[in-house]
This record gives structure tokens, C-alpha cells and sequence, in this order.
């Protein structure tokens, strides 16, 4: 049984004045920081000692040069600033309108309070298997911009985790923003949650879709699963079985059962393997219908 101590641990904490600053802390110091941007994840975890206690907690949000702006560009897609806060990806009139899957991934996490204060990129930088912003951000084939001292680097989202609570984040590296790339005219995106409580709990299941379609026939369509395995997971089997083909619901019925072969062996207290078996076929049938029929 885990303890929940109610006051923190002892920790150094770390104001940088400028990216060039936080980044210096980070290259020093290394495995010894941890980021705090929301923290609505790291404080819960400081407190109930889940992770190794830090020496040096490293305060992002008042960092010139990191955003807290969701910005949209037709030719280069959606940003998601790495202070960006949940609730301003739910606002986002054009998340809403190019992006409707992100905003309803957004609507899914925790309560208000949460939203308005956690941000999208430390949803994705907590690497649990559940969190609702990676199947969205899969779907959309989103990048991920990454900063050191040695230099920038963009990571596909697909690649970006790497197992449970895990990333390819180098311990001297942190996440600048996200970029989902404009979907072409036509497409369609949505995220579905099965959760005890929706928002309040954690994802059972959570899947998220994208297609294009076109006279009947499927132009392109992706499909991730969230909380099936130790990392979010698209389901390509299940995509190719409906690319090029013309869309009726016996097809998406044996692709939804297709998509339940994508999932690894990951135990869970809170459902049976049986049961999570069960509900990606049905969370996916329902996500394919809304966007490749649109019913």
C-alpha cells in the first residue's frame, strides 16, 4: 500500500531567467532536475514519492522564450507552445475547427481547475499510458520540437515514447512545442474516452481517428489506441485494412476487431484484459462510423 505524504520533499528551487539559463541547469545538473511547468502531475507525485526525489525543481513558466499560446498557420499547422495550458488547446477556435479530436482529448483531462492549469506538452512529457493527449496527437501525426544547448531536434509523436513513463527526452532536453500539421479539406478527427467517470478518472480506453474520404472510398485514415499497452499505440493493420477501400460497417466492424490485435500484454487493477479487449473494438467501430460516415 502506498503512503501519500502530505508535505513535500526537500528540494533546491530554480527561477532561470532565460531558456539559455534553464538549459544550462539542465546540462549540469541532469538527472538530478525535474521540470516544472503545471505541475499538476509532478506535484502529486513529489508528494506521494512515486518518482526519485530531485534535487533541483527547475520553474519554467516565467522563461522568455518558452510559449503559453496556441497558434495556427494554414501552411505550417497548429503549435502548441510548451506553457500552453490544457484549457487553452480546448478554446482554441481553430483547434475547434481544424482540430476536433486535440479539443476533445483536452475536454477529457480532470476538472476545470486541472485544465486551467496543466499544460498539453507535460501531458505528453508524463508518459503514462492514459493520457488522453497522446492518442489525439498520434492520430494527427504531430511533432514534437526539442532544445538542448547542443541544438534543436523534431521527433514524429510515434516515436517520442518509448514505454511506460518514459520518452526519448534526454535528461539535458526539454520540449519547446508541439505541431499537429493542418489536415487537408474534408478530413475529419475525433477522440473517444471510456473512463468510470469521464474527465475525473482515468482512460480505460481511449481512442482517437482520423480518414479522409472520398466518393465512398477511403483516401487515408489513421487510428491510435491510449491505456491498451506501456505506450500510446497506432493500429496499422486495422488502417490498411480500410485505405483504398469503399467504407460500409461490415468493414469497419472487422477493422475495429482488427484493432484489438495492435494491443500489448499490459496488466491493469482497475479493468480485465477481457473487458479492455472488448472496448477498443467498440471504441473504435464508434470512432471510424463518426469519420468515415459520419454517423
Amino acid at each position: 500500500m502506498t503512503l501519500f505524504y502530505r508535505r513535500l520533499p526537500k528540494f533546491d528551487y530554480v527561477e532561470p531567467h532565460t531558456l539559455d539559463e534553464a538549459l544550462q541547469v539542465l546540462g549540469t545538473h541532469r538527472e538530478k532536475v525535474k521540470l516544472l511547468a503545471g505541475g499538476t502531475d509532478l506535484v502529486i507525485q513529489l508528494k506521494s514519492r512515486e518518482i526519485v526525489i530531485p534535487e533541483y525543481i527547475l520553474n519554467l513558466k516565467s522563461v522568455p522564450g518558452l510559449s503559453s499560446t496556441v497558434t495556427f498557420n494554414p501552411q505550417s499547422g497548429l503549435t502548441i507552445g510548451a506553457l500552453a495550458t490544457i484549457s487553452s488547446v480546448a478554446e482554441s477556435a481553430d483547434a475547434q475547427q481544424y482540430f476536433p479530436a486535440l479539443v476533445q482529448a483536452a475536454l477529457s483531462m480532470a476538472s476545470p481547475q486541472i485544465r486551467n492549469r496543466g499544460t498539453f506538452v507535460g501531458n505528453i512529457c508524463n508518459a503514462v499510458p492514459s493520457a488522453d493527449s497522446a492518442p489525439a496527437l498520434l492520430a494527427l501525426k504531430a511533432m514534437v520540437r526539442i532544445k538542448s544547448l547542443a541544438g534543436e531536434k523534431t521527433v514524429p509523436i510515434n516515436e517520442f515514447f518509448t514505454g511506460f513513463r518514459k520518452t526519448v527526452l534526454q535528461p539535458d532536453e526539454m520540449v519547446l512545442d508541439i505541431n499537429v500539421p493542418t489536415p487537408p479539406p474534408g478530413s475529419r478527427s475525433v477522440y473517444l474516452k471510456l473512463s468510470p467517470r469521464h474527465s475525473m478518472d482515468l482512460a480505460v480506453v481511449g481512442v482517437a481517428a482520423w480518414g479522409i474520404m472520398n466518393s465512398g472510398i477511403c483516401q487515408d485514415v489513421t487510428i491510435a489506441l491510449g491505456a491498451v499497452a506501456p505506450t500510446p499505440v497506432r493500429a496499422p493493420l486495422a488502417e490498411a485494412m480500410l485505405k483504398g477501400k469503399k467504407i460500409t460497417p461490415e468493414l469497419i466492424e472487422e477493422a475495429s476487431q482488427n484493432a484489438v490485435t495492435q494491443q500489448l500484454q499490459r496488466q491493469s487493477k482497475r479493468v480485465s484484459q477481457e473487458y479492455r479487449y472488448d472496448m477498443v473494438r467498440v471504441m473504435t467501430k464508434r470512432a471510424l462510423m463518426q469519420v468515415l460516415i459520419g454517423g
